[in-house]
This record gives structure tokens, C-alpha cells and sequence, in this order.
């Protein structure tokens, strides 16, 4: 011993202390017998070839040795030490903030998380850190630095079914990256990758895997040789793991990843896809390529780095947890919906658990959706927020939440979440707290009207429930609730199937699963039968259209050109000839026909045969016009003079005076998107729109109606712009760079590397490929016509520019002097003359109605006296009457007068035929009544139904209504029959 100089002296520890520690329940030693123990072991392992001194080590570099000896020697070595080095981090921030400083000293510029809503409109969310650079890593943009690194937050909701149910899916997370922008490659990649796991968080070197693309020698290379990874270590792995693309195309390249290993101590094993003992947590991409819309591979100008370390997966390895959600990015908030849940986390059983993690880890996808702008509705973003929030509601009540009753949330509980999410983003996004009230708010406001929706298919379950009970009396048989109906609360009601299976099993009825599965399977096979057949119609005509080359669109320089005919088509057939009064479909090689693209209707014109007056050859009125899925334009129309022939000479002639129209309302609805982010906030986008001769209609992400002040802001804005006499401008360039200079691009719509940019400077910038005005002062007035809701989250707005907002206000002044004229008053007197009238209108059915309720209580008078008696002691008093030429408000005072009249127990049902195709039905049963079992609510619809109506309400009263008058005599025999039959045996 005494050759090892590296050695403590004996005095730090005798061997009675080692044993000791060795049994003590929770071994604690100091760093000075720790780094005796670890030379020790150190000096067994490597023998004297390796002689260092120990105590000269600083911690993190006795980490680095550690990955060279034993791992049993590693292992006691991690039982017996403590007291870490306290500069390892160990909370969900600290790995962010040491993870961000490290590349920082290395030279990488820190730039913040971009939106979760990405600006480019071919990707629905943020997925991945590279996003944001992948302009940059294709060369399109300059870099800004040649190095950077990001915290980014991203969202992922392709594997939401495995979210709580596997220890690290997640549709929320963050992803720490570090980029090199034609700089550093691989070498410097790794080596980094390295340090920082093993030095930086102080993972062991021996529980490290490494996985490398098959055919990447270089990285194998570099891991083995230069890091020291022993080859056993190293797996390589085919395409599908290790071969990293951004998409169909794009930027790609061979990629490695680091894995961590839970449980050495079971033993070697290389397979890296058991999520029970290894987990991935750090992915190397070397981007080397760009892979083309053929599947080819053309090389990158710059070769770049990309790289994503999982920060939950980081925080679950150096917490020492069993899963993501136990850290503390995710387990406050699974507290939280613990606490309003009433349950334990740690003591629930698996079910339990599972319901928890779905609601945190929703929470976290929800609250930063809605503060980067996104609104629930039922389309592209909006769904997939509205999505989550419904999972997270649905699997809350299964848990038994149902909102705290606290009167600022009207009993919702998911804001009661949200704050422990919003509390805990100060480090992740600032400006959320900023955003804490919207997002509340929004939450509130989309969980009430879900449970609105809950609610009314847990009524309907009731009732499902009572047929399936007295069918299985009936029956002798057990009570089924049939997958037909089941499938019809999941999928009109949103009501959880496994909420249904619950209640019904507290009822005593099972639910046919099989068949709700069968149902499921049917509604996706419509669904996809559905999607198959959506296709352009003219496409049908494909052996035409295939062999005809693109058209040459000159509709922005010239409304007339000289074409030949291409094809011509007759009910989606093609044909040579077409002759006068039929329809046709024209293709050209040439054309200033707009087609209807971007929202805005297709031209129209004419086409002249050789370019023919009125009284030549030929003459086809064009009335719309489509484009197939390339780019071929479809020119339909009706020949109304002649006939046309394929190759011949055409002058296609757009009409002048329409396309002026669709061109003003065009550069309006730009002007409105504008306006609309001004005054509503700038997270509004479009949601859809229609560019016609007539109006513009714009269709726009928001949860209320506007208000009369923001729709007179909007015109204001909108109106003195086109007082501004703006020159447009109208620019052709790369997609990456529009996107830089802030073009909006409208999402689901697809772009080409070269776009058109149109741009009213000062006020808006777009992609956009429809004809434009070229001074906004030939859009003359704009005025918005009305605006509405037309799906949940989402507003419509109708608006008139131009010709047709003149025409619109002449219009409007017409019709105020006819109602000047007709009132005898002046424009400004008659909203006060109007209001008068109402109140005269008011007054005079207040006296109506007053009348009629006098004329219907003396009907009613003389009904008292024709009481029946029924029962066993005849103690009930019955009336069944039809009252003549009373409606139904008058009818509801006849039967209160009779409840009132007559002594308790009594029952009354009246019916009566206001007009020829009207009937109208009370029933009133007092509370002798009600108390023997005969519930008035549910004994009038099937008498309402032999009028060919219904009808509900409460045990005590109901009303129901028909259309059968015919048949309300016969009606009111079988309520009376059935009243005598109920009663008979019954005694109050």
C-alpha cells in the first residue's frame, strides 16, 4: 500500500469506519474518504500503469476517470458518496440555464424559443429546435451567427395516446440544442455532447450508449477513438433510427444518439428500443444533405449541426424518478389536479396515475398554445388545442373534478391548472404571466361550453339508460346499452365512452363494447372513403390533361391574349368539337383567366374563335374557371354562338369591369387582416376567405363578437388607408426570404420556392397570388356588412369595397328615406320614433295577452265543475278537456287556475287547436299526484306523439305541442283512458 502515493493516509479511515458505512442505512462520507475509496479502487481496476493523484482532482474530473474502471468499482463508488459536487444541476431550470452557458462559452449565440406557431404555413406546429433555422441550414438566408444554441418549446401530439402511459411521451416539451451553420461538424459535435453529459451533469461514462447511422464510419470513428467509447458500447443502427429528416424534403443527414442505462446491473445488453432500462437523451444530427421531391440526396451548400437533448429526460436521469412526470417540470402541476381531484398521486393505483399525467402534461401543451396565439375552434391549430383541452375535461371528471364552484371560474377547473403551469414558465417564457389572464380566460370559457356539451349527453345517457332497464324487464334479460348509442354520445356529445361504461355499471346495464368498436371502425372507414374520393372533377379527364403542358397565366400584365385551344372536355369527356348551346371546358396554352385559387372566384369573359366579332365563327362566355392539381387551367363556359375546335386560334378576353371588382375586394381583405390585428391583437389570423365580384367575405380565429366600437375601428383603419392613396407593391422572391421580411403566409397552403409578394407599405405584407389593386384609392370605401360566429373560435366577417360598397350604401339611403317617408319623420328622429312604436307595440300585447288569460280562466271556470273522481276512495279528481280557440300561454293559465281550484290530489290535461295545423298540450298534477308515481313530464309525450309532436317538463307540469289536430280529440281519449287505468288502484 505504501507504493500508491496517490493514497490518503490510514488515519482518514480505519477499517472498522468502511464496514460500518458499508451497513449504514444511508451511507454518508466526506469527499476526502470518498476520493480515498476511489483510488483504491482506481489503483485495483488499472493496475500501476495509471498512477494520478486523486486529491489534486477537481469533481467533475473524477468523473471523467470513472469511466475507466470497473463498473462495480463505479457503482459502490455512487452508493458511498454523498455529498456530490454541488455545482451539478439537478432542477428542471438549472439543466436549461447550465446546458445554454455551456455553449455559450463555446462560442454559440443564445437565442430565444421561437412560437409554437411556426412562420412557415407547411408545418401546423413547432416539433423541433432546427425549425426556426431551417431556411438558414438550407441555404436560402443568411446566418446571423455561425453558431447558436435554444431552449425551444415544442409540441407533438402524433403519440398523444402513449402520453402518461410510457415514461417520456410527452405533446409538450422543451429541447435543448446546440447548431453549427456551416462551422463545426462532427468532431467538435461529439466531443462537446461528451462533456457535457458526463462532466456538466455528471452522468457515468459506463452507463453511456451510443447509437450511430450503419454507414457513418466517421462518427463511429470519432466516438470509439477520440472519446474512448469502448466498441461494445456502440451500436449501429439502419435508416429508420439513425437517419434524420425535417420532412418529405429538406434538410437531412446521418444522425447519433446518446442513450442512458437505467439498470447495468441486469447484465449486457445492446438493445437500445427497451424503454424499461435505456432512454435516449441526446440526438447528434450531422446535416449533410438536402433530400429533393424525388428521394433523392444532393449535398448541403454548408454542412451543419443540429443537435436536441431532451430536458424532461434529463431532469427524469439526474432526479433520480421513474418517469418524466415525477420531476419537477411536470409533478407540480400534477399535484395541483391532485388536490382538486381529492386523490393521492403516490398512493393511487395505475389507473389513477395515468389520468393524472394526461391532465399535467395537456396543461403545459394548452396554456403555451393559447399564449402564442392559438384559439380553440374546430380547424388546423385551433383543433388541436380544443382537442386537448376536451381530454383534459373528459379525463378530470373521470377523476371526479368537476370544478372548485368558485364564481370568477362558474366551476371550471382546468384555470385552477393552469396558474401552477403559468407560475412555474417564469424561466421557460416570460411574457405567459404577462398572458395569465387571457389564457384563464380562454381556458374558462372553452371548458364551460364543453361541459355544457358533457351535460347534455349525460341527459341523454339517462334516458338511454331508462330504455335499456325497461327493455330488460320487459324482457327477462340483462340491461345493454347498445354500441350504437354509445357511439352516438362519443361522437355528437363528446361524452367519454369509459364515462358512459362507468355510470351504466352504477345502473346495473352493460354497454355492448363490440359494437361501439364496430361503429368507431365504420366512422373511419366513411372518413377515409370520403377523403379518397375529394379530387379536383376535371381531373377525371386525366388522359387529356396529362399530355398537355402547364398553362401560361398572363393575367397580371394583360386582360386579352392570343391562344390555341388544348382540349376541350363535355361532361368530363374529351372531344375534338363543341358546338353552339352546349357547355364546355376549355383548355389553352395561354390564358388571362384567373383561376380560383387563394379564395378569390375565377374571371370571367369571353373567348372568341380566331378571334372573331360577335357575328363570326365562334363565341364562348367563360363563367368560371378551376385549376387542376398542376397547373392547368379549366376555362367553363357555355358556346353561345358557333363551335370550337381543339387547335384552334383563340382570343381569350377577361371582363374588365369584374375583375376590377375582384381585385378591389382582394387588396380589402388584405387591408381587414390588418386592420383586424391592429385592433384585436396580432395572435388573430385567417381562418379562410372568399374574394368575390359582389363581397368579400374573411373568416378569422377569435372567441366573441366584436363589438360596435372595434367594427367602427376596423372601418376607420381600413378607410383612411384607402384615403392614403397607397402604391401596392408587388414582388417576386424567395420563400425564405418573404418569410424573413415578415410576409404573412396563410396556413394549408402550399408555396413553391419562388413566391409573389404583395405588399401595401406601412400597412401589409402577404403571400399571395391573386390580382391586386394598384393604388388602395381605387378601393373607394369599404364597409363591413355583418360578422358572426360560423364555427366554435371562429368569426366571419362580410364586407362590400368598390363598385359594390357604393351600390350598398345607395341601397341602405333608400331604404332610410322610405322609412323617413313612411314614419313622417326626419333621419335623425327615427330610432326615438321606433322606440315609441316598440313601446306602443309592448303595451298593446300586454293587453292581449291580459285578455286572453281573463277569457281562458273563465274556460277554465267552467271546467272545474266536469272533475271526475278516480281511485280507490275516489279522492282524485281528474280533468281531461279540450279548450277551443286559446293558445298555448292562455292554456298554461287554464290549468295553474284549475291546480289552484282544485284540492290536492288532483290531475289535469288540457289540449287545445289554436290554428289549422296546431295543437297545443298541458299537463298539472298536484303532489298527491306526483307522490304515487306519475310524473307529468313523462306521461304527456306519448300523448303529444299521436298529435305527431312532443314534449317535456317537470313531474309537476309539462307542456307539449303537435301538428295533427286531427288527431287531438282521440289524444285526449287515450290520456284520459290511461289516467282511469294509472289511478285506479292508487291511493293517496
Amino acid at each position: 500500500m505504501a507504493s500508491c502515493g496517490f493514497l490518503p493516509t490510514a488515519s482518514l479511515v480505519s477499517r472498522t469506519n468502511f464496514n460500518k458505512t458499508l451497513t449504514s442505512p444511508r451511507p454518508v462520507v466526506s469527499t476526502d474518504y470518498a476520493t480515498f475509496v476511489l483510488g483504491t479502487l482506481a489503483f485495483i481496476s488499472v493496475g500501476n500503469s495509471t498512477r494520478r493523484d486523486f486529491n489534486r482532482l477537481r469533481p467533475r474530473e473524477v468523473q471523467l476517470f470513472t469511466g475507466r474502471i470497473s463498473a462495480s468499482a463505479q457503482h459502490l463508488i455512487e452508493e458511498l458518496v454523498e455529498d456530490k459536487p454541488s455545482d451539478l444541476p439537478t432542477s428542471g431550470n438549472s439543466i436549461r440555464r447550465r446546458f445554454l452557458d455551456f455553449y455559450a462559452a463555446r462560442g454559440h449565440k443564445v437565442l430565444p424559443s421561437a412560437s409554437l406557431v411556426p412562420d412557415d404555413p407547411t408545418v401546423l406546429l413547432t416539433i423541433a429546435g432546427m425549425l426556426q433555422f431551417k431556411p438558414i441550414f438550407l441555404g436560402k438566408v443568411p446566418r446571423q451567427a455561425p453558431r447558436a444554441t435554444t431552449a425551444q418549446r415544442c409540441i407533438r401530439t402524433n403519440d398523444v395516446d402513449n402520453v402518461g402511459r410510457t415514461a417520456r411521451h410527452h405533446t409538450f416539451f422543451e429541447m435543448l440544442g446546440n447548431f453549427s451553420f456551416g462551422d463545426y461538424f462532427k468532431k467538435e459535435a461529439i466531443r462537446w455532447a461528451w462533456e457535457l453529459s458526463t462532466i456538466e451533469f455528471g452522468l457515468p461514462a459506463d452507463r453511456l450508449w451510443i447509437s450511430v447511422y450503419e454507414d457513418d464510419n466517421e462518427a463511429f470513428a470519432i466516438w470509439r477513438d477520440e472519446i474512448g467509447v469502448p466498441v461494445e458500447h456502440i451500436k449501429r443502427m439502419g435508416q429508420d433510427d439513425n437517419f434524420w429528416s425535417s420532412g418529405v424534403t429538406g434538410p437531412c443527414g446521418p444522425c447519433s444518439e446518446i442513450y442512458y442505462d437505467f439498470h447495468p446491473e441486469r447484465g449486457y445488453s445492446d438493445d437500445l428500443g427497451d424503454d424499461s432500462r435505456f432512454i435516449e437523451f441526446y440526438n447528434l444530427v450531422f446535416m449533410q444533405y438536402n433530400k429533393k421531391e424525388d428521394g433523392s440526396l444532393e449535398p448541403l451548400k454548408q454542412r451543419n449541426i443540429d443537435t436536441g437533448l431532451g430536458l424532461e429526460r434529463m431532469a427524469r436521469i439526474l432526479q433520480k424518478v421513474p418517469n418524466n412526470y415525477e420531476t419537477d417540470l411536470l409533478y407540480p402541476i400534477i399535484k395541483r389536479a391532485s388536490v382538486l381531484a381529492n386523490v393521492s398521486y403516490a398512493l393511487g393505483d395505475d389507473s389513477t396515475k395515468l389520468k393524472l399525467k394526461i391532465i399535467g402534461d395537456h396543461m403545459r401543451a394548452i396554456v403555451y398554445l393559447i399564449s402564442d396565439g392559438v384559439v380553440p375552434s374546430n380547424i388546423g391549430r385551433g383543433y388541436v388545442v380544443r382537442r386537448l383541452i376536451r381530454r383534459a375535461v373528459r379525463t378530470g371528471r373521470l377523476l371526479g373534478i368537476k370544478g372548485d364552484g368558485k364564481s370568477d371560474l362558474e366551476g371550471a377547473f382546468l384555470p385552477r391548472i393552469a396558474e401552477k403551469v403559468i407560475e412555474l414558465s417564469t424561466e421557460i417564457d416570460p411574457d405567459v404571466k404577462d398572458r395569465a389572464p387571457r389564457i384563464l380566460e380562454e381556458l374558462r370559457r372553452e371548458e364551460l361550453r364543453f361541459i355544457q356539451t358533457l351535460e347534455r349527453g349525460e341527459k341523454l345517457l339517462e334516458e338511454m339508460l331508462d330504455d335499456a332497464l325497461s327493455i330488460g324487464h320487459e324482457n327477462g334479460s340483462v340491461p345493454c346499452l347498445s354500441g350504437k348509442d354509445a357511439f352516438l354520445l362519443y361522437d355528437t356529445y363528446g361524452f367519454p365512452v369509459e364515462i358512459t361504461v362507468e355510470v351504466a355499471e352504477e345502473r346495473g346495464v352493460q354497454v355492448d363494447m363490440n359494437g361501439f368498436d364496430i361503429e368507431m371502425e365504420n366512422q373511419r372507414q366513411q372518413s377515409q372513403a370520403a377523403h379518397n374520393t375529394v379530387k379536383l372533377a376535371v381531373e377525371n379527364g386525366a388522359d387529356l390533361t396529362e399530355n398537355i403542358l402547364d398553362t401560361e397565366f398572363l393575367g397580371y400584365e394583360t386582360l386579352s391574349v392570343k391562344a390555341k385551344v388544348e382540349g376541350l372536355l363535355v361532361n368530363r369527356n374529351p372531344v375534338m368539337q363543341v358546338c353552339e348551346g352546349s357547355e364546355v371546358e376549355i383548355l389553352l396554352n395561354r390564358t388571362p383567366f384567373y383561376a380560383e385559387s387563394g379564395g378569390q372566384i375565377g374571371d370571367h369573359g369571353f373567348i372568341f374563335v380566331n378571334g372573331a366579332e360577335r357575328q363570326q365563327k365562334g363565341i364562348v362566355e367563360i363563367k368560371d374557371v378551376q385549376k387542376t392539381s398542376g397547373n392547368i387551367f379549366v376555362h367553363v363556359g357555355i358556346i353561345r354562338q358557333g363551335v370550337i375546335e381543339v387547335g384552334q386560334e383563340v382570343e381569350a378576353s377577361v371582363d374588365a369591369t369584374l375583375r376590377q371588382r375582384a381585385k378591389v375586394h382582394h387588396t380589402a381583405t388584405h387591408l381587414l387582416q390588418a386592420a383586424l390585428k391592429k385592433v384585436i391583437g396580432q395572435e388573430t389570423s385567417q381562418a379562410g376567405s372568399l374574394v368575390a365580384f359582389d363581397r368579400l367575405r374573411f373568416d378569422f380565429n377569435f372567441h366573441r363578437p366584436l363589438s360596435e366600437h372595434e367594427i367602427f375601428e376596423i372601418e376607420r383603419l381600413i378607410n383612411g388607408w384607402i384615403g392614403d392613396a397607397t402604391i401596392l407593391q408587388t414582388k417576386v422572391m424567395p420563400l425564405a426570404d418573404a418569410k424573413g421580411a415578415g410576409a404573412i403566409a396563410m396556413f394549408g397552403e402550399k408555396y413553391g420556392e419562388q413566391v409573389r409578394v404583395v405588399e401595401v407599405p406601412g400597412v401589409s405584407m402577404e403571400l399571395c397570388g391573386g390580382t391586386h389593386v394598384n393604388n388602395t384609392s381605387e378601393i373607394r370605401g369599404f364597409r363591413i356588412i355583418s360578422e358572426q360566429a360560423v364555427a366554435s373560435g371562429i368569426r366571419r366577417i362580410e364586407a362590400v369595397a368598390g363598385e359594390a360598397f357604393i351600390e350598398y350604401v345607395s341601397v341602405r339611403d333608400n331604404y332610410m328615406k322610405n322609412v323617413c317617408s313612411t314614419l313622417r319623420v326626419k333621419a335623425e328622429e327615427v330610432t326615438a320614433r321606433v322606440e315609441s312604436l316598440l313601446e306602443e307595440l309592448r303595451l298593446a300585447r300586454n293587453e292581449v295577452s291580459a285578455a286572453r288569460a281573463k277569457a281562458a280562466i273563465y274556460k277554465a271556470s267552467a271546467l272545474a265543475d266536469k272533475a271526475f273522481h278516480v281511485g280507490p276512495s275516489k279522492k282524485i279528481r281528474v280533468i281531461v278537456e279540450c279548450v277551443d280557440d286559446i293558445d298555448a300561454d292562455s292554456l298554461k293559465s287554464a290549468a295553474e287556475y284549475l291546480m289552484d281550484k282544485l284540492q290536492d290530489p288532483a290531475a289535469v290535461i288540457l289540449g287545445s287547436s289554436p290554428s289549422a295545423e296546431k295543437v297545443s298540450l298541458v299537463a298539472a298534477f298536484t303532489p298527491g299526484v306526483v307522490e304515487l308515481g306519475i310524473q307529468a313530464g313523462k306521461f304527456i309525450g306519448p300523448i303529444a306523439k299521436l298529435c305527431g309532436g312532443g314534449g317535456g317538463g317537470r313531474p309537476n307540469f309539462a307542456q307539449a305541442g303537435g301538428r295533427k289536430p286531427e288527431n287531438l280529440s282521440s289524444a285526449l281519449d287515450k290520456a284520459r283512458d290511461e289516467l282511469i287505468s294509472v289511478l285506479s288502484d292508487k291511493e293517496s
